[in-house]
């Protein structure tokens, strides 16, 4: 018997005439993700299948599925000819020693000589007289057994069900610039948006010398992170002291974070445009802090014509926590290394700014030159 993967889509079936684009796009992510990993790619109706494969390869293959978007689940089968008594050897080294099984049969190959129902009812029979610690319940069975007999005279046989990210396929929703920093938040945003199709840039402002190479190499291995889920991530990364010190010299204290916010705003956007990109991506959520009130983001917001998506703006922070752990952002994200804006946190931010006042605030600085300074200094990484 050979093993093979089975990958199902997700939501690609809703795509209609346009479904064929969705599925190409899907197999190109997949042979570009296992592209050092010697294996045959085949489709099929409904469904992708990996084949001539290591079996030293198998984890790294199943670990890396996981994290390709548009996957809805895929399974690890054994593949064998369409003939009952093949079906069932490759049946009985599927099943477990004891507890409770059914068998669930798809037949799309119609000249079969026994129906579907006819075949779980046989293998179930002859698993039963086999393995005396099993038993047959159709309503909340332990485990499943799969049999799909295919049209080329071929039966995959397989029990569990691995579960992908879902979501569409990475690149078919355009590209977003995503505002990284070292918290939480940031690289679950990305991962949201890269689950909906979109490829990421990424930006971080850091202040040296305020913050360090440590909290640098923080954000270099949150992309890296991020970059497993969204087919790769250009990380650029912004010399933001000058601008900071400069609001800190001309602005009242309580409006730091709304001022570094609205440059923010504008070179992420500026940087975007340049790279085609068609939106801002941030990780900020409603109340959570002073910067991320109606009408902080109301503030930021003002300064760029860009859409801006905020996926997290209705999560709580356990719920982002969730996210975080899944896709193994969090261990990371809370190391103790200061980020841009905690460094120059006021002492008591403002929460509701008017925009009268940070106008008036803001025609203190030279807003252009400062913007025009920084994007001379932007390092990029590629991961």
């Amino acid at each position: 018997m050979q093993k093979i993967i089975l990958i199902r889509f997700g939501e690609i079936f809703l795509k209609g005439k346009n479904r064929g684009y969705f599925e190409r796009l899907l197999q190109e992510n997949i042979q570009k993700t296992l592209a050092e990993i010697p294996h045959t790619f085949q489709k099929m109706p409904s469904r992708f299948v990996l084949s001539d494969f290591s079996e030293f390869d198998m984890d790294v293959i199943i670990e890396k599925l996981k994290k390709v978007s548009g996957i809805h689940s895929f399974s690890v089968a054994d593949i064998v000819e369409s003939d009952m008594d093949q079906i069932f050897h490759a049946a009985l080294s599927q099943a477990r020693e004891t507890g409770t099984f059914k068998v669930e049969t798809n037949r799309a190959d119609k000249t079969f000589p026994y129906i579907s129902t006819e075949i779980s009812r046989r293998i179930g029979g002859r698993l039963l007289s086999e393995r005396k610690g099993l038993k047959v319940d159709v309503h909340a069975p332990d485990f499943v057994l799969n049999i799909d007999v295919r049209e080329n005279g071929k039966t995959f046989v397989y029990t569990d069900a691995i579960k992908g990210v879902g979501g569409m396929p990475t690149g078919s929703s355009g590209r977003g610039m995503l505002l990284l920093s070292g918290g939480i938040d940031s690289p679950v945003a990305g991962y949201m948006l890269a689950k909906r199709g979109m490829r990421l840039d990424a930006i971080h402002f850091h202040s040296f010398p305020y913050t360090g190479e440590a909290a640098k190499q923080k954000v270099l291995d949150l992309s890296k992170i991020v970059a497993e889920y969204s087919g790769g991530v250009n990380l650029f990364v912004v010399s933001f002291t000058e601008i900071q010190e400069a609001i800190h010299e001309k602005c009242p204290e309580e409006m730091m974070i709304t001022m570094m916010r609205r440059f923010m705003m504008r070179i992420a956007e500026r940087l975007a445009k340049g790279r085609g990109d068609s939106a801002i991506i941030t990780g900020e959520n409603l109340g959570q802090v002073a910067s991320q009130t109606v009408e902080s983001i109301t503030s930021s917001n003002s300064v760029v014509t860009m859409p801006v998506f905020r996926p997290l703006i209705a999560f709580d922070k356990l719920e982002i926590i969730e996210v975080a752990q899944k896709i193994g952002s969090y261990e990371t994200s809370i190391l103790p290394y200061e980020d841009c804006c905690t460094v120059f946190l006021p002492k008591y931010p403002l929460i509701k700014p008017r925009m009268d006042k940070v106008l008036a605030a803001e025609a203190r600085l030279d807003v252009e030159g400062l913007i025009n300074s920084a994007m001379e200094k932007i390092e990029r990484y590629t991961f």
